[in-house]
């Protein structure tokens, strides 16, 4: 606890007074308050720890409200450290609540005038990072068993989000990556903020991927291979995002289903296995032609993304999308449920090709346009050093992979001959 003049603020030398240096954290000077620093404790809530310090009851409701907004306080969790900043003065009546989110972003209730809250993040720097590792098991127990941050694994399936899945990795894949990561001003890591370059070698396949800011009026960052492909896809691989699923069962057409007495009967679509309520997504844009409840079906829509592709999602706990209405890739279309003949929470993903149905892990997708010419030679000039790095990155002592700096070269003539 940091208290009000306990060798803060002014000091004597002989009959100077001498104003001692502040002490910003947060956005205010520590100086100017009593301080108590504390963690959350089982049985804490927002309320329980203002109110016992005597904060002014209507302002902590208005706030507790407030913040739903933003960070909703009746979510913090035990053991995050927290800090009330109290007047100084014979009252010490609570002003000031901050409670830290993580290593990087933090939360601030003002109660001194109107109740103002909001969230902040602490300064910081991007600096580079190497990854490299060999799948065992899973994206998540390799990076896990580095003690890398996980984030990397989200940032991973939303980079390749369209050419692999996740949740099909063999052992012996592997990977090398070039991440941005936050650090804040004193060093401490603060998570994985992007990924600048990556190698992923899925099946003996290696899939590359580079950020280019290629669109000047959006500056969105697109993700292109070594030949100036774009990665990104008409369809995204599955409907729900990777770390929430799992597949509980294939398209198979001989398949024997134990829900009608272990007989044959074709199951056309494919299972992702999630809690209830997890959100689903559509695989690409298109126009709800079905949103309704249907028999074993459950609550389920079907979208039509062009003429020749539809997709079918059901199951549901709830829709969150209507007949007719038109749905971006990765919009939230409904929740995952239990709904129809289903012996456990999931979504049957179903793919129609021209009028037929098909296994979507099996199709080859039509891409997105790929780098604009008039881009391609700055762009097979950039990714040279990159792909220097990235063949430089160790597998755990595993031989470098051979070279691609010079078909970095020849990629650019074939492309721009073309």
């Amino acid at each position: 606890m940091f208290s009000c003049g306990s060798g803060e603020g002014e000091s004597f030398v002989g009959s100077s007074a001498v104003e001692m240096p502040e002490q910003i954290e947060f956005g205010f000077n520590m100086i100017d308050y009593e301080v108590e620093l504390d963690t959350v404790r089982t049985g804490d809530t927002f309320g329980k720890i203002m109110l016992s310090r005597d904060a002014d009851y209507q302002k902590v409701n208005q706030a507790a409200r407030m913040s739903r907004k933003s960070f909703d306080l009746r979510k913090i969790q035990v053991g995050k450290p927290y800090r009330v900043l109290k007047s100084c003065d014979s009252l010490e009546r609570p002003q000031i609540f901050i409670y830290e989110n993580d290593f990087l972003n933090y939360t601030v209730v003002d109660l001194r005038e109107e109740v103002v809250v909001y969230e902040e993040k602490h300064p910081y720097e991007l600096v580079e990072k190497e990854v490299s590792g060999v799948i065992e098991g899973s994206l998540y127990q390799t990076l896990d068993s580095q003690g890398i941050d996980q984030n990397l694994s989200q940032e991973l399936a939303n980079v390749y989000a369209w050419s692999i899945d996740f949740f099909r990795l063999y052992e012996g894949d592997r990977f090398k990556v070039i991440a941005l990561e936050r650090r804040l001003l004193d060093g401490t890591p603060a998570g994985i903020k992007s990924i600048k370059a990556a190698m992923f070698e899925h099946r003996g396949e290696p899939f590359y991927a580079f950020a280019a800011n290629v669109n000047k009026k959006t500056l969105q960052t697109e993700y292109y291979d070594e030949q100036g492909n774009n990665l990104r896809r008409t369809f995204l691989k599955a409907p729900l995002k990777f770390n929430a699923y799992r597949i509980s069962s294939r398209y198979n057409l001989n398949r024997k289903i134990a829900f009608y007495g272990n007989r044959t009967r074709a199951h056309k679509g494919t299972d992702y296995a999630a809690p209830v309520g997890t959100p689903i997504i559509a695989t690409a844009n298109g126009i709800v032609t079905e949103a309704t409840r249907r028999g074993g079906n459950g609550i389920y829509a079907k979208i039509k993304h062009n003429g020749t592709y539809s997709t079918q999602y059901l199951h549901m706990k709830k829709l969150n999308v209507k007949k007719g209405q038109r749905v971006q890739q990765g919009d939230v279309i409904g929740w995952i449920g239990m709904t129809g003949n289903t012996s456990g929470p999931h979504v049957c993903y179903r793919f129609w090709k021209n009028g037929q149905q098909v296994d979507p892990l099996k199709e080859k997708l039509p891409a997105a346009a790929p780098i604009d010419r008039s881009l391609a030679k700055d762009y097979f000039e950039y990714i040279k050093t990159p792909l220097e790095q990235l063949e430089c990155i160790e597998y755990l002592g595993e031989n470098d992979l051979t070279s691609l700096a010079q078909n970095s070269i020849e990629n650019e003539n074939a492309f721009t001959a073309q």
